[in-house]
């Protein structure tokens, strides 16, 4: 299995590097990559003034909205489900623990693990956090089936992205 693994990779590498030769773009802004990262900021300009008001950076909240849907999870899960690395989470989450949010304690069963709990201040930001979403939903003018769609089809690329990357 690796081994076809690893020639299925070298061929999405090879059509990649041939289609690339073939259409690249010349201006930052025809590149698909510069779309999204402009994006990215586009869209932290509407959440900052919202994620303000309840004292949270971006990178905050999103561990706050995986908490909020799955309390009590160990760092690494919430890592794989940002897809960040620990050494990225462990200052966030020591703020998060300082503004009273959450609680960081060694798991007693694998003290390798650090666990993560909401308090009930943590839990009751949920409630003023609730119209974030739907204000940054707004912001984007879709609908909510284009939103979907849309979102599905950039995960489908992130994976696909991953997967060139291994």
């Amino acid at each position: 299995m690796p081994a076809a693994r690893s020639t299925a990779q070298s061929a999405v590498k090879s059509a990649v590097k041939a289609a690339a030769a073939k259409s690249a773009p010349r201006n930052v802004a025809d590149h698909l990559c510069f779309a999204i990262y402009s994006a990215g900021h586009a869209f932290n300009r509407v959440y900052k003034p919202l994620l303000d008001e309840l004292k949270l950076t971006y990178p905050q909240y999103l561990v706050m909205i995986a908490l909020w849907a799955e309390d009590n999870q160990t760092v690494g899960e919430i890592g794989g489900t940002l897809f960040l690395e620990s050494s990225t989470l462990t200052p966030l989450l020591k703020r998060l623990e300082a503004l009273g949010y959450v609680t960081r304690k060694r798991d007693p069963e694998d003290e390798r693990q650090v666990r993560l709990t909401l308090t009930d201040k943590g839990s009751a930001l949920r409630t003023k956090a609730h119209d974030v979403g739907a204000c940054v939903g707004a912001a984007t003018g879709l609908t909510l089936e284009d939103a979907v769609r849309l979102r599905g089809e950039i995960a489908a690329l992130r994976e696909r992205l991953m997967q060139a990357a291994s």
